[in-house]
């Protein structure tokens, strides 16, 4: 294949914009607020899990809890009226009066332990209400971690596509002063070769593969026509001539 040298010093242009383009997307897959939000993410869902349960916990106890203090309130209850029936003297019988009072000091028994409950339970809540207020706030905070980190990487993405857009212009523009079988064999080698189609000849090396040209290549090269489409012995790149070539 032919193609003027101004064509193929050219084609080192549009590898340059399409390197850059590569370059500009791995950036974009690879950005740090990527990783980040997801071990972020990760974190919220398993606090907001946590929360979940310590609010659910909380709730039953705040139940549990209302119910010790129903408890109380009917034995309280009972024992006032047992007392006041004790206190009226309508009571006459010594027998009825010996079983009032045994009841009496068995509910005042039975109240001091419901009583007991109802602070067991309270203490419980409390650590809960504790449990629940720490996890709220640890959620709050990834949160708001979450949130910084989802506004870094739009703006950091805004510029990368503010900057892509505007290479992939210029090799719009570039590429179409390239030759089409030129380019064509460009872009086919560029998928095969890594996202390189094109390199430098420099100081004797190929700039694609990094590999020094043996003389025998060196010289096929010296003598191909100036405008002689050359390829890379080694990764076979199309290998691009310049007055740095070391020819």
């Amino acid at each position: 294949m032919n193609a003027a040298p101004a064509d193929q010093i050219r084609l080192l242009e549009v590898q340059a914009l399409d390197s850059r383009i590569a370059r500009l997307d791995h950036k974009r897959r690879n950005l740090p607020e990527h990783t980040e939000l997801e071990r972020l993410t990760a974190d919220l869902t398993q606090l907001r899990d946590l929360l979940v349960a310590a609010q659910t916990q909380e709730s039953d106890t705040a139940r549990e809890q209302t119910k010790a203090e129903q408890d109380v309130d009917l034995v309280r209850q009972r024992s006032v009226r047992d007392q006041q029936r004790l206190d009226s003297g309508a009571v006459s019988s010594s027998k009825d009066l010996e079983n009032l009072q045994r009841e009496i000091t068995s509910l005042a028994k039975r109240q001091s332990d419901l009583e007991d409950v109802v602070l067991e339970v309270m203490e419980r809540r409390e650590s809960l209400q504790e449990r629940v207020a720490e996890l709220t706030g640890r959620v709050d905070s990834v949160t708001a971690k979450a949130t910084e980190a989802e506004a870094r990487k739009n703006a950091a993405l805004e510029e990368i596509d503010a900057e892509g857009f505007k290479a992939a212009k210029e090799r719009e523009v570039i590429a179409d002063a390239v030759p089409a079988d030129l380019l064509k064999l460009y872009d086919k080698i560029r998928v095969q070769s890594g996202g390189v189609g094109a390199a430098k000849l420099y100081q004797k090396r190929c700039e694609g593969c990094r590999l020094e040209l043996n003389i025998t290549e060196l010289n096929e090269v010296r003598a191909a026509p100036a405008d002689s489409v050359v390829r890379c012995e080694n990764c076979r790149r199309i290998l691009v001539r310049t007055p740095e070539s070391g020819l």
